[in-house]
């Protein structure tokens, strides 16, 4: 199972983004800082779940608990709705990775227990 937390950010709204992944497995931790160019910070938040699904099938695993402080994400996939037409493509990818998985668990967090996350999708936006 691997252990995944994400994070999405701009600087403005719209400004250059940022996704910050950090994955947890097997006494093993991997970051990632991936630059998004420009966007609104909710998009960075889905582009950030997509990524990391996609970085999860890559490792060929097929159990993931995915974890974030977006409630708009979280929500969106637990509902498998989003109301905003702009994401909703975007949803619907993170939806069709999920159904990929085996084992598929969102939960929400609060931000002080997402900072790693937070910290690198921060450096990210630096990398645009």
């Amino acid at each position: 199972m691997l252990e995944v937390y994400i994070d999405g950010a701009s600087a403005g709204n719209p400004g250059p983004s940022g996704a910050g992944i950090f994955i947890k497995y097997n006494g093993k931790v991997e970051k990632y800082s991936i630059p998004l160019g420009i966007m609104d910070n909710h998009e960075a938040e889905f582009l950030a779940c997509k990524k990391a699904l996609e970085i999860c099938l890559e490792k060929q695993t097929d159990t993931v608990w995915l974890k974030s402080d977006s409630q708009a994400v979280v929500h969106a996939i637990e509902k498998e709705f989003v109301r905003n037409a702009q994401y909703k493509l975007l949803l619907g990818d993170i939806l069709s990775l999920t159904k990929q998985l085996n084992l598929f668990f969102v939960k929400w967090i609060p931000s002080k227990e997402n900072k790693a996350a937070d910290e690198l999708a921060r450096k990210a936006i630096h990398l645009n």
